[in-house]
């Protein structure tokens, strides 16, 4: 028996977790635990749904009963595996509905999917899909749908009940106003990290939204900028370049974050990415650009046009204090590093063409390349008033 007075004890639970930032899997296997408590005989369930993520197409959460939630994400490269094929919420999916059921534990049972032939093996004795479209950003809507999907699965004899149906149903609609709220929230974060950086995408979802709003900070700049990128964009073509251009920004930037740094901006085909000083000084951060402009190095060598011309690029690295934060117009606004640090690694860039040499550095950066870094002779650099010494990396 079924007490409705719990359901409904049920769905305030669930409002409450849509009013906070519930992590969706977790929030779906109390909520299993908490339908098994009032009498809905759920044994196995999954949850779906598309996202809006520049890596992520879908993710799931799996659940069986005495058993931790099972959480996956699924890529947009990920090719369509025979499981996924043959499976009923793909097929769902495909016609256009919102409802499959499947007695497992009937004489004449439809057995058409190789899941529920497997459910049926296991002792299940009915199989639900319900589908409850709401309108949510994603990169590729599945057969024109956004929302969520949920298998819910018994081994009650019987199959499910009416009234459990019901419940489910009922539970369902609240269940996706909870993720709803959820989805947009991870999809928010998600566009702001992307297009701003963790930090900045961070500083910003924190109210820092206001023109001119910022702090100054002490960081280590990194600034790489590919050479002969006009020539090699003539030779390709715009589509051919572009392939190109992610290639080598995957290059560039990939370095930066793969040593703990954040990138700001693309700047053309220019690269500019931050190493914030900790309480430890300028060392550590200067060690990880450096660690990073290697980095790039390296996997630049592996870089070349589909006409075999190798793609090269020239390194800058400063340390200084720098503004970051809004900066535009009132009604168009970019967040970004300014002040006389940034001008600085973008003038000694442009003198890695005139050494002839990749990487190029002050003084305090070098300082932490004993051994390695080699003076090049002193500079006068836009901004600065003292000639500035300056070191690369043979």
């Amino acid at each position: 028996m079924i007490d409705m007075t719990a359901i409904d004890r049920i769905e305030d639970w669930l409002i409450g977790q849509a009013l906070g930032s519930p992590n969706l899997a977790e929030l779906f296997a109390g909520l299993c635990e908490r339908l098994r408590a009032v009498g809905v005989p759920v044994d196995r369930a999954m949850l779906g749904w598309p996202t809006l993520h520049p890596l992520i197409e879908a993710e799931t959460a799996f659940w069986t009963q005495g058993n931790a939630v099972l959480f996956e994400q699924f890529a947009h490269s990920d090719e369509d595996g025979d499981e996924w094929l043959s499976s009923p919420m793909r097929a769902v999916l495909v016609n256009r509905e919102t409802m499959l059921r499947r007695r497992l534990d009937l004489a004449n049972a439809e057995h058409d999917f190789p899941l529920c032939r497997q459910l049926a093996a296991d002792g299940f004795t009915d199989y639900l899909i319900l589908g409850t479209p709401f309108e949510m950003p994603a990169v590729e809507q599945h057969q024109g749908f956004t929302g969520i999907m949920v298998s819910w699965a018994t081994r009650a004899p019987g199959g499910f009940s009416e009234p459990a149906i019901d419940a489910i149903g009922y539970i369902q609609k609240r269940l996706a106003l909870a993720a709803r709220a959820t989805l947009h929230g991870q999809i928010t974060r998600t566009i702001a990290e992307t297009y701003l950086g963790k930090w900045a995408g961070r500083q910003v979802l924190n109210g820092q939204i206001r023109h001119g709003d910022g702090q100054s900070i002490e960081a280590v700049i990194f600034f790489s900028d590919m050479r002969r990128s006009t020539a090699i964009a003539e030779d390709l073509g715009p589509d051919r370049y572009l392939k190109l251009l992610n290639r080598y920004f995957d290059a560039a930037a990939g370095a930066v974050e793969a040593e703990g740094g954040e990138i700001l901006d693309f700047i053309g085909d220019a690269v500019l990415g931050i190493f914030p000083l900790d309480g430890d000084g300028v060392g550590p951060a200067a060690v990880r650009a450096l660690a990073a402009a290697r980095a790039c190095l390296l996997r630049l060598a592996g870089v070349v046009t589909d006409v075999g011309m190798p793609v090269r690029a020239g390194i800058a690295l400063s340390v200084g204090t720098v503004m970051f934060g809004n900066i535009g117009t009132a009604n168009r606004l970019t967040f970004s590093v300014i002040g006389q640090t940034v001008h600085a690694a973008a003038r000694i860039e442009a003198l890695t063409k005139e050494l002839d040499c990749t990487v190029l550095m002050t003084q305090e950066i070098a300082a932490h390349a004993p051994g390695a870094a080699r003076l090049r002779g002193t500079f006068r650099l836009d901004g600065f008033r003292q000639p500035q010494p300056l070191y690369d990396l043979p």
